[in-house]
């Protein structure tokens, strides 16, 4: 099994920074995808990101592509998401989650089997 912990969320103004950081314990070895998911009261959950942890290629959302950074540092088995120019649109709960296969390119029909707990994002006009 696969333990993941999201911190860094928090509350910014329109056009803030934030970065998010989600440590993996326990059989990271099998992981092959982390991402970046996002919830809102007003919208079903969404993909924000995915990086392949072996080689870093990386996958954005268009929403988000140009203002997030998605990254991993294999040593540290954490990854991260920078998120940049936030929009109160933004705001939601961001989870992480690892998949141990699947098309970097097709989040939404990845099987992600580990999930972080979820840290709150509230951009403000």
């Amino acid at each position: 099994q696969v333990q993941l912990a999201e911190s860094g969320g928090g509350s910014v103004q329109t056009g803030g920074s934030l970065t998010l950081s989600c440590v993996a314990s326990g059989r990271i070895f099998s992981a092959d995808i982390m991402a970046w998911f996002r919830r809102s009261p007003e919208k079903a959950r969404e993909v924000v990101a995915g990086v392949r942890w072996s080689s870093g290629t990386t996958y954005y959302s268009d929403s988000v592509k140009g203002r997030f950074t998605i990254s991993r540092d294999k040593a540290e088995n954490t990854g991260y998401l920078a998120m940049n120019s936030l929009k109160p649109d933004d705001t939601a709960v961001y989870y992480c989650a690892l998949a141990t296969g699947g098309d970097l390119n097709d989040l939404p029909r990845v099987y992600f089997p580990s999930w972080g707990q979820g840290t709150q994002v509230t951009v403000s006009a």
